[in-house]
């Protein structure tokens, strides 16, 4: 009966349009296998019943995203729009059932079937729509702004490819496509009337197997929209994500096949779709830049071409455009939106430059995410003189007028000019210097952390900060809590509501409420029942898909994220070959047994990053052979890290590694989801774990290192050598490696992390923290040996985790930044 009436009310909830629902949940089910794929229920394969079981959920939503539209069309509220070239966005069933709140629904209706959803649900594959902590944040900012109610639709580019799938081969990483679209993804919607064309300032012939442009002969690609529903918790708001796919205006030249040129009758085909292929290509080569360069403009050029069509639609007069849009670029890889924009508001709507530029600053915000310089993005100008053209005059003419504000600001401060210029270097080496374009031709440029955001002001971009103040202000990351608590780790979740109530669902401060009962011996009890139950479901899972057995039983240290020297896997890999040598020298020494996971992918050019991956893995492999440790400690580097990866480590993760070198990470997601979860972390004073420890306090973190300010006043002088010189177990731990105890099959072969760790100087200073690092773990080794010291601690970092919810993010904003208020989506009949 209670069944019954969940189902009557869910109907009567999503049943919000022209058409009703007729039948039963088993009817559409069994009639998107029936229709869908001509096959009889009982012989539907798990893909088939994965893709019915999705087109059943997204026909429930569907009226009320219709709804949503309907209503911001009427209403026409100020809409945020929010670009970047990636949305880590992982499955889409599984989250989509949860926002909705018809999970237990579906389930036990599926179970009356002789289905597992959960199952079935293994059948999606990961969209392959990101990387790492850029594109999931810009996912979790889609789920709070739909939870929110707050009119938004992100803007990025539907990879063929994704970046690429991660094997483990011989312990060294091994790209291959990731061809996450092989089969239908039911839950896009191809909208090929809404296509947009993009006008490129060069053509493409063939030259032997390559594509050279072709100056002064421009190219037109056709930007078709896909869109994906973005489901806000309680399903009453349904934004869009829209994802362009680039094509051919002409996809085949009837006139050059006839002639016998079959490749040449799809070279403008080959061409646009090469564009949107892959996520960030190799950019070690002109080629990979050139083809980076043209799909940040793409996804620029499309989206604005849609946002304006959309603000024009409603009937809404060109001064009105920073009340009614707000466009927020996620870091620089969208920053030509500043020079598009000028472009269509002069050359399109004919608006005089001072009113265009007024309108476009007014309209347009930047939030930077790095403080490495490498990382901001400098374009050659010869990109622009061959692909856009027009866009170089634009930037000139706003660089020409922004030098003169500078100089009339700083008189006779000529060397401030340079720094502060759009431009850099002459010649054929000029370039185009992204983030400060990014930051004049906008009227906000946050941070993604307080530390970050000090940084910024105080050294990488020091001259705009005092140029404007005004602009510069801080908005810490922060996670989506459906997602990564209450989907990725359920036991934990009842166990939470069961003593608050499920209001920190929405609001998560309300963790706080747990607090009194960090040292509640029953609390305590079911905390360590659920992360125990998740221990065991994620080592079943990797005997399954690794073929590797893990002790459920042992401390469970994870690492995990982009693979990068900053990051500092080596130190953590340092440690513990310190510690396998206090093992193997002594085998009564005090510790507990540890599994230490890795996961993370390595650029594909950068070359050290990837032999990190064959260190850890050699490494891995010794450890598993020698009976000295065994059971004692295990290193397992996990291929291919994904959002469903994470879900499952992260949940059954007992100590957090947060080790980057201290001012280097910008602020960090998975830090906060760890600690959502209960994870303790073990941390430099960088990123926003500082604020975390600030929120649960220093006594219930693990803190060590140089802190950022320490970094900088030792940079100087600072010589590795002397550790390795003074630190006996620093140099014992080194030798290992470059003796090749770990490569007796591949001698030499780690030379390139000799050279690094010492003879380069040790850029991020893995060796001046090792010591302090390896102490800290020996606290962490103490407190887990005392469980009831061990949850305490635990609960807490959950309790005080509720700043770090992106719900608390996009309130700040849509408050400060986009001046965006909530639109409920309005309903008739049941809704």
């Amino acid at each position: 009966m209670a069944d019954t009436t969940l189902l009557h009310k869910m109907v009567r909830h999503y049943g919000c349009g022209p058409a009703q629902f007729s039948g039963n949940d088993r009817a559409w089910y069994e009639q998107h296998l029936i229709f869908d794929h001509v096959v009889a229920p009982e012989a539907a394969t798990p893909r088939q019943q994965f893709e019915a079981l999705a087109s059943s959920v997204r026909d429930l939503l569907t009226q009320r995203w219709i709804k949503t539209q309907q209503t911001y069309d009427r209403q026409n509220p100020k809409q945020v729009y929010y670009l970047s070239m990636e949305f880590l966005i992982g499955r889409s069933l599984a989250n989509n059932l949860v926002n909705l709140r018809i999970e237990p629904l579906v389930r036990e209706r599926l179970r009356s079937k002789g289905l597992d959803w959960q199952k079935l649900a293994e059948e999606e594959p990961d969209a392959g729509l990101g990387n790492g902590g850029l594109g999931r944040l810009a996912a979790c900012f889609l789920d709070s702004l739909a939870t929110l109610q707050i009119p938004a639709i992100g803007y990025g580019l539907r990879y063929q490819y994704g970046m690429f799938r991660q094997d483990i081969i011989n312990g060294y990483q091994v790209e291959h496509p990731d061809n996450w679209l092989l089969q239908p993804d039911p839950w896009e919607v191809m909208r090929r009337s809404e296509s947009v064309e993009v006008t490129l300032g060069c053509s493409f012939t063939l030259a032997g197997s390559t594509l050279q442009p072709l100056r002064n002969h421009p190219y037109i690609i056709c930007g078709i929209p896909y869109d994906r529903p973005v489901v806000g918790y309680g399903g009453h708001t349904i934004n869009t994500l829209r994802l362009w796919e680039a094509s051919a205006r002409n996809v085949f030249d009837y006139g050059e096949f006839s002639r016998g040129d079959f490749v040449e009758a799809v070279l403008d085909k080959l061409a646009a779709e090469t564009l949107t292929r892959v996520l960030y290509p190799d950019d070690s080569t002109r080629a990979g830049k050139a083809l980076r360069f043209a799909q940040e403009y793409f996804l620029v050029a499309c989206s604005l071409a849609d946002i304006l069509a959309r603000f024009r639609r409603r009937g809404n007069d060109w001064h009105a455009l920073p009340d009614k849009v707000a466009i927020q670029l996620n870091d620089t890889h969208p920053a030509l939106a500043v020079a598009e924009l000028m472009r269509l508001l002069v050359d399109n709507a004919k608006l005089g430059w001072d009113d265009a530029w007024d309108l476009t600053r007014r309209t347009l915000a930047y939030t930077n995410h790095t403080l490495l310089p490498e990382a901001l993005e400098k374009w050659p100008v010869s990109f622009f003189e061959t692909i856009l053209p027009r866009h170089l005059e634009i930037l000139y003419e706003i660089n020409r007028r922004f030098l003169d504000e500078v100089r009339k600001r700083f008189p006779g401060d000529e060397a401030r000019v340079q720094r502060m210029s759009l431009f850099e270097g002459e010649g054929p080496s000029k370039q185009v210097r992204m983030a400060h374009l990014a930051i004049v031709g906008t009227h906000s440029t946050n941070g993604v952390a307080a530390l970050h955001s000090q940084l910024l002001r105080t050294h990488v971009v020091k001259d705009f900060a005092e140029m404007y103040p005004e602009r510069f202000n801080n908005k810490t990351n922060g996670v989506t809590p459906r997602r990564w608590l209450l989907l990725a780790n359920p036991e934990l979740a009842r166990h939470i509501t069961e003593a608050i109530g499920d209001s920190w669902i929405t609001d998560l401060s309300q963790l706080r409420r747990l607090a009194p009962l960090a040292d509640d011996s029953a609390f305590q009890a079911g905390f360590r029942k659920a992360i125990r139950a998740l221990k065991g479901r994620f080592v079943d899972w990797v005997k399954r898909a690794t073929g590797q057995e893990v002790d459920p039983d042992t401390l469970f240290d994870s690492q995990v994220k982009r693979i990068h020297e900053y990051k500092r896997q080596l130190l953590n890999l340092l440690h513990i070959l310190v510690l396998y040598n206090r093992l193997r020298r002594d085998p009564k020494y005090d510790a507990p047994p540890r599994t230490f996971f890795f996961a993370g992918k390595a650029a594909p050019a950068y070359h050290l990053a990837k032999l990190i991956i064959k260190l850890i893995n050699n490494v891995a492999a010794v450890i598993d052979n020698d009976p000295a440790v065994q059971g004692r400690l295990k290193v397992l580097f996990l291929p291919d890290y994904n959002v469903t990866l994470a879900e499952r480590l992260i949940p059954a993760s007992d100590v957090s590694e947060q080790i980057s070198t201290a001012g280097y990470e910008a602020s960090g997601t998975s830090n906060m989801k760890f600690m959502m979860n209960g994870a303790l972390t073990v941390g430099t004073r960088d990123g926003a774990t500082i604020e975390m420890a600030q929120e649960a306090g220093e006594d219930n973190f693990f803190l060590f290192g140089l802190t950022a300010e320490q970094v900088l006043a030792t940079r100087g002088w600072y010589n590795p050598m002397w550790h390795y010189e003074h630190e006996p177990e620093t140099r014992a731990a080194l030798d290992l490696i470059f003796t090749d105890y770990f490569s007796r099959n591949e001698r030499g072969i780690f030379a390139p992390i000799r050279d690094a760790l010492l003879t380069k100087g040790d850029f991020y200073m893995h060796l001046a923290d090792l010591s302090s690092y390896v102490q800290t773990h020996e606290r962490v080794s103490k407190l887990y040996g005392d469980r009831a010291a061990w949850c305490r601690k635990a609960i807490l970092n959950i309790a005080y985790s509720g700043k770090f919810s992106s719900d608390r993010s996009i309130r700040e904003y849509a408050d400060e930044i986009w001046k965006a208020k909530p639109c409920p989506a309005e309903y008739t009949g049941h809704g």
